[in-house]
């Protein structure tokens, strides 16, 4: 079936569906605006009871459930473009993978030792690596998008922000929710099909005592790209989510949410473009290798809360585990030639629980508990190396990494109401950190696997076979422990119910770690000799931010908007150098001092009942005040380190967009949404050689609450000016200077673009969907 026959198939059943529903006249609905303008509360203050997001001293940007299904959210990476100085883009080199940064602190790695600037918590449960964190969302209540340090309550080094994903509670009484979408490409030369399908029971098991929900998803992606290689559709990916929940009051004054959830995914490799064979600007790629991933994960949190007399208070506790495992394999080169696949094998597995209690002492509100985290990571990574260039097939290179890793914090916080306007805000938080390592360098060597334990380590499973070459220096095992205070002081002024100025002095550290892909022992042992601590010290961010909210006309406009300066201490960087020995060279260093400074401004207009505009903006800026280490590869630290670009600071974000609602009487209501959002181009390795180019994002969707009670039907464009964006710009050493043997001329020589100092012969850019339309079929009751 083409694809034309397969969306016709697509609508006809959806069609189908819609008209052999119950035909019940539609109660009073909720239209879009509405759900945009209403009051969205928020956990980010971990108060006892949740707070409109307008009402909290910090600098967040909230979506309700409203919203997300309004913004057609698929994935966290939707919301990119939703906020300024916010990207919470997917890696792209395995699926799933984190790459997130806000206001310019971020990490260009899937290396899952490293860890986050932006921390994601769901149901407040920390997730402890980058890896399986971008997959689809559903069944939320709401997202919440912290900008800045959040070194306090969320202590996890959240030194760039927090993204809060809060899932369904059970309710107590019945609902249900279904929702069916069908979305595609429609330019020649695409892939195919994309179906999701979601559904969500909630209600009452035993009236007034237990309540109980149960959720799953399907999604079923044909392959958005067309792989110049083979012709194939390509970017295949199969997921299953199952997602169960339980809530018990024992008592007035004792509750229990418990919640668990089963997640499958698995697909094909990256969708990698080498930009030494295909411009820049274009969707065409070809590679030998359409590769895969599998992902797999279990999680349960237990959720307790007990209200108290003492400050007319509440005690939780948030009980989290977590434990996935997956595989990747991909074409890493880009190219159609076998010079350079890669496979990575991980497990994963953590637990946490957070006890806290609020409460309130005449003009004091408090917060404080404890918080312990415990995770253990494994990693094993193979590199084929060059195997299309030689008459004899290179060894393979093996290696990985073992991890231990527990945190423990104490943090209070307390809101102290100077007079009925003006309340000082003060907090702490003292954390103890400690990671035990294992690290096998990857090198040629006889099979083994780090996650099976099977990998030699210096001092670890010595009696396995011998490396290839005999007396290769296998690697070492090392631990560290970090200590620190984190501060935070801060005021919030409130002239009238609608407004508000908050100002605060914030500090977090992201602590240091170690490098589960070092595959150049010579150069890591000469910056941490043998005998010494081999991980990286931890890095330090200081946040100055002046802030505002203000509502106008009985919350008819609104206008958020802050200034910031972070002021970086020892940056920790993964730097990335080509190499023709080992394809990319990897690694990890305190790089530097810096300073990020910025301005975000947020805002809506409901001009009429029916008609709402938005706008949003954020400029950054920043510059290395020292640099400690030799970022741009030339061999010495001078100007030339000092003049680069810092990655991930975009100077530019804004956007805007129109809601238009129509009252259709009898015949239900129809919603037309059109948004824009640009991103200047930035750098995106710390030798500027990667880059990732502007874009300009044009969303829009028209949705018909049709006349049967519960049931709406919405047309949808994503990307609709079909910009081209990669997940990630590594350089290669192939590309370019293989060109000829492919019978096409090299563009790696590209002149004036910003950050082509000096041209790459090669990259792994792996590309994100273009244009796509899709059609959605909600059902509630």
């Amino acid at each position: 079936m083409n694809k034309q026959a397969a969306l016709s198939a697509s609508l006809s059943a959806i069609a189908i569906s819609l008209f052999m529903s119950e035909s019940v006249l539609a109660q009073e609905r909720q239209s879009a605006i509405d759900a945009l303008t209403d009051e969205i509360v928020v956990t980010a203050t971990k108060k006892s009871d949740a707070e409109n997001a307008q009402d909290v001293p910090i600098s967040i940007t909230a979506f309700s459930s409203g919203s997300l299904e309004a913004l057609k959210v698929r994935t966290l990476e939707d919301l990119t473009f939703s906020a300024p100085n916010v990207s919470l883009d997917d890696v792209g080199t395995s699926r799933g993978g984190a790459n997130f940064s806000i206001r310019g602190l971020g990490v260009n790695s899937s290396i899952p030792s490293i860890d986050p600037t932006v921390g994601v918590f769901v149901d407040g449960v920390y997730l402890g690596t980058n890896t399986g964190v971008v997959f689809d969302v559903f069944d939320l209540d709401s997202v919440e998008v912290l900008r800045g340090p959040q070194g306090i309550l969320f202590g996890r080094n959240t030194t760039g922000g927090a993204i809060l994903l809060n899932t369904g509670n059970p309710t107590d009484e019945l609902e249900y929710k279904a929702r069916f979408a069908v979305e595609g490409p429609v330019d020649e030369g695409r892939g195919g099909i994309n179906t999701f399908a979601q559904g969500v029971v909630s209600g009452p098991l035993v009236k007034d005592k237990l309540n109980g929900k149960i959720a799953a998803y399907y999604n079923n992606d044909d392959g958005y790209f067309k792989n110049l290689a083979t012709g194939n559709n390509f970017g295949k990916a199969e997921t299953y989510i199952l997602r169960g929940a339980l809530e018990f009051m024992a008592s007035d004054n004792i509750r229990f949410l418990a919640k668990g959830e089963y997640f499958d995914s698995d697909g094909q490799g990256p969708a990698g473009q080498n930009r030494g064979l295909f411009e820049r600007d274009s969707f065409d790629f070809s590679i030998d290798n359409e590769g895969d991933y599998k992902s797999e994960a279990l999680s349960g949190t237990l959720k307790t809360e007990i209200d108290v007399a003492f400050g007319n208070g509440q005690i939780t506790n948030i009980f989290g585990y977590r434990d996935t495992e997956g595989s990747t394999n991909g074409d890493i080169d880009s190219t159609p030639l076998n010079l350079f696949h890669s496979t990575t094998e991980y497990a994963q597995d953590q637990i946490s629980n957070e006890l806290r209690y609020n409460g309130t002492f005449g003009k004091i509100d408090l917060t404080t508990g404890v918080f312990y985290f415990d995770q253990d990571v494994a990693y094993t990574e193979t590199r084929e190396l060059q195997r299309a260039l030689t008459p004899t097939p290179l060894p393979i290179f093996y290696g990985g990494g073992y991890q231990e890793h527990s945190v423990l914090g104490v943090f209070g916080a307390i809101d102290y109401s100077v007079t009925d306007k003006l309340k000082v805000l003060l907090g702490i938080r003292y954390s103890e950190e400690e990671k035990d390592a294992g690290i096998t360098y990857i090198q040629a060597r006889t099979p083994c696997s780090v996650v099976d334990k099977t990998c030699p380590v210096s001092g670890v499973n010595m009696d396995v076979p011998a490396p290839l070459g005999g007396g290769l220096n296998n690697g070492f095992t090392d631990s560290d422990k970090w200590t620190n205070w984190s501060p935070k002081v801060g005021f919030q002024y409130t002239p009238s119910d609608n407004s508000q100025f908050f100002g605060n002095w914030t500090r977090g550290y992201r602590s240091g770690g170690y490098n589960f892909r070092i595959t150049a022992p010579a150069p890591f042992e000469a910056i941490f000799p043998p005998g010494s601590d081999r991980a990286t010290d931890e890095e330090k961010v200081d946040s100055y931010e002046l802030g505002t909210k203000i509502d106008f006309a009985d919350r008819r406009a609104q206008i958020n908007a802050s200034v910031f300066l972070t002021d970086i201490s020892d940056m920790q960087r993964e730097l990335n150098l080509s190499d023709p020995v080992t394809g990319v060279l990897q690694t990890i260093v305190n790089t530097a001092d810096a300073t990020v400074k910025g301005l975000e401004v947020e805002g809506r207009l409901k001009a009429t009942d029916n008609i709402l505009f938005t706008g949003n903006i954020g400029l950054l800026d920043g510059d290395y005040d020292s640099v400690l280490f030799d970022i741009s590869g030339d061999g010495v630290v001078d100007d030339a380190d000092l003049a680069l670009d810092i990655p991930r600071v975009s100077p530019i974000t804004f956007g805007a967009g129109v809601i238009h609602d129509l009252d259709l009487g009898t015949s239900g209501g129809l919603t037309t949404r059109v948004n824009f959002q640009r991103r200047d181009e930035f750098a995106y390795t710390d030798t500027n050689f990667g880059w990732i180019q502007a874009a300009d994002i044009l969303d829009a969707n028209i949705t018909w609450d049709t006349p049967v009670q519960g049931v709406s039907l919405s047309l949808y464009g994503k990307n609709l000016l079909d910009e081209v964006q990669a997940g990630n710009d590594t350089q290669l050493p192939f590309g370019g200077n293989i060109a000829p043997l492919l019978g096409q001329p090299s563009l790696a020589n590209g002149v004036n673009r910003p950050y082509d100092r000096f041209p790459a012969v090669g990259t792994l850019s792996p590309l994100k969907k273009g244009r796509l339309i899709g059609l959605e079929l909600t059902i509630r009751g």
